[in-house]
């Protein structure tokens, strides 16, 4: 059993941001599943949200978020983030994540659902801006250790403790997979935070990283903790359309700056037919909509997405790194337009917080994708992502150092049983439930829904909960078959949620219920 004063789950923008504020009073340690820079983070192109301008207000952007949420924000949340982003950015200027400047200040550009300019960015890649210089902080820190290749399988709670069984729902750590020796040992710690990212590789197309398999939110489900509003998944619309290079993702940015959405068969515009006034730049919800729409109208592959008409060394100079991806596939984006499609992109749902990043359990806070903070409601705004990983990974850390006196040391713990297992002699199953899985999530419970397919997906999933679970009771743990019961778990929370929510709102649309409610309300799974 290894202790430590704080343990954290993920190593992106929320993780890390909390790893270094606690680090200033408490020995931290942070766990990561594959590489420290494997996660969301590092993918990120867009940018970050903040009112830096004197011509925006923070009332701008929350109204913004509200409207891009369909009202299912909660206000308080919002205020919270929006409000603390001037913060977060400065924070970052210090760890020297260099920011796109422009006469002295920040470039600001914009994004779909932003009525002003507000996003500050790094080029095209300002995910991997941020999660370089938050590394080498934590690398550089002396109370951070960073422990990358470990996959996490359950949380420590009451009912793990050595003495007794005390059924307490307090969470002391985690038991996680070391991926390098294939042993599992226990982590604990007076308190966990969970920054796990999202579950986007339920879905059969997604612009998710492969470790984003709903680990964090399956894991706090399995211990007691609630989850809110996980029908609501955002399918990000413009995803590069092509058969040898997966889940590329094309920057909202690039609508932002110009961008038209262009049907290839009858070469018209067509937005105009579904958001006349906002275009290309209406929130994703509904553009992802329209796409799929005109792919199923008119039997397309994909649709276009040209920003040719812009000049040649403006494109060049805001999207470097997408420009030369794509001309490394024969793709001139100055010169031709970009075949893309709607492909899944972040879970606005997850584990029920406060705004302090406290969940339902004592001991166990969260920050980031895996959670539900109020903040995206039923469909998130261009760039409040990154943002909301600094705020409440801030929060979250300053809460347990304000708390800290009240946190008891963790007791001993039952080390991890293999005693009644084996190794496992077929994994094909876990790759054959690991497809299944994500087509019938693409094709029952995607961007458009109906009753009958989603009671087609439930069904599909509870036999596969049979198969898999004895699968994992019989035979020793593996980093694939932890994220196949994790993706499974997650997959059941989708359907479950999206069957309990009889209208239409933002990213959850179902032809059966084609109605918004006057009044909307949050949908609480309850373990």
């Amino acid at each position: 059993m290894t202790q430590h004063d704080v343990l954290i789950i993920g190593s992106g923008a929320a993780g890390l941001t909390a790893a270094l504020v606690l680090a200033e009073r408490c020995k931290v340690l942070v766990l990561a599943k594959g590489a420290l820079d494997g996660g969301s983070t590092n993918w990120a192109q867009g940018g970050i949200a903040a009112v830096l301008d004197e011509g925006d207000t923070f009332e701008n952007h929350i109204r913004d978020t509200m409207i891009a949420g369909a009202g299912l924000n909660r206000r308080e949340t919002v205020e919270f983030v929006v409000e603390h982003a001037p913060q977060a950015i400065h924070r970052l200027e210090a760890l020297g994540v260099p920011f796109n400047a422009e006469q002295g200040s920040l470039h600001l550009t914009r994004e779909g659902g932003h009525s002003h300019r507000r996003i500050v960015h790094v080029d095209d890649a300002t995910g991997a801006a941020v999660q370089k210089a938050l590394l080498k902080a934590a690398n550089d820190h002396p109370n951070v250790t960073l422990l990358p290749g470990h996959a996490c399988i359950d949380l420590i709670t009451g009912r793990h403790e050595a003495a007794r069984y005390s059924g307490s729902g307090r969470v002391w750590g985690v038991y996680a997979l070391d991926e390098s020796t294939g042993k599992v040992e226990a982590y604990t710690a007076r308190a966990t935070i969970l920054a796990t990212g999202g579950a986007g590789r339920v879905y059969q197309f997604s612009t998710a990283p492969r470790g984003a398999t709903g680990d964090g939110i399956a894991m706090a489900w399995r211990a007691g903790a609630r989850v809110s509003n996980m029908e609501m998944m955002q399918f990000h619309p413009t995803c590069l359309y092509n058969l040898e290079v997966k889940n590329f993702l094309i920057t909202e940015a690039v609508r932002g700056e110009g961008g038209r959405l262009i049907n290839p068969r009858t070469a018209k515009r067509f937005m105009e037919f579904y958001d006349p006034e906002r275009l290309e730049l209406a929130p994703r919800d509904v553009v992802a909509r329209a796409i799929d729409s005109e792919i199923k109208k008119f039997g397309l592959d994909f649709v276009h997405l040209d920003i040719s008409h812009m000049p040649a060394d403006f494109v060049r100079g805001h999207f470097p790194n997408i420009y030369e991806r794509l001309l490394g596939l024969g793709i001139d984006m100055t010169r031709q337009p970009i075949p893309v499609v709607p492909a899944q992109h972040y879970t606005c749902g997850g584990i029920l917080i406060d705004l302090a990043g406290r969940t339902d359990l004592p001991g166990l806070y969260a920050a980031g994708e895996c959670t539900e903070s109020g903040l995206h409601g039923a469909n998130r705004l261009a760039s409040n992502s990154l943002l909301e990983c600094f705020v409440f990974g801030d929060a979250a850390a300053r809460d347990i150092l304000a708390r800290w006196d009240s946190f008891d040391a963790p007791p001993e713990v039952r080390p991890w049983d293999e005693s009644r297992v084996t190794e496992a002699d077929e994994e094909v199953v876990i790759k054959q439930n690991w497809t299944e899985i994500r087509r019938f999530m693409w094709n029952y419970v995607g961007i458009v829904r109906t009753n009958k397919r989603l009671e087609r997906a439930a069904h599909r999933i509870k036999l596969l909960f049979d198969e898999v679970n004895d699968y994992y009771g019989h035979f020793r743990v593996s980093t694939d078959l932890i994220e196949l019961r994790n993706l499974l778990q997650s997959a059941e929370l989708i359907v479950r949620s999206a069957r309990a929510r009889h209208e239409s709102r933002g990213l959850h649309y179902n032809l059966d219920t084609p109605q918004t409610d006057a009044e909307p309300h949050d949908t609480i799974l309850v373990p």
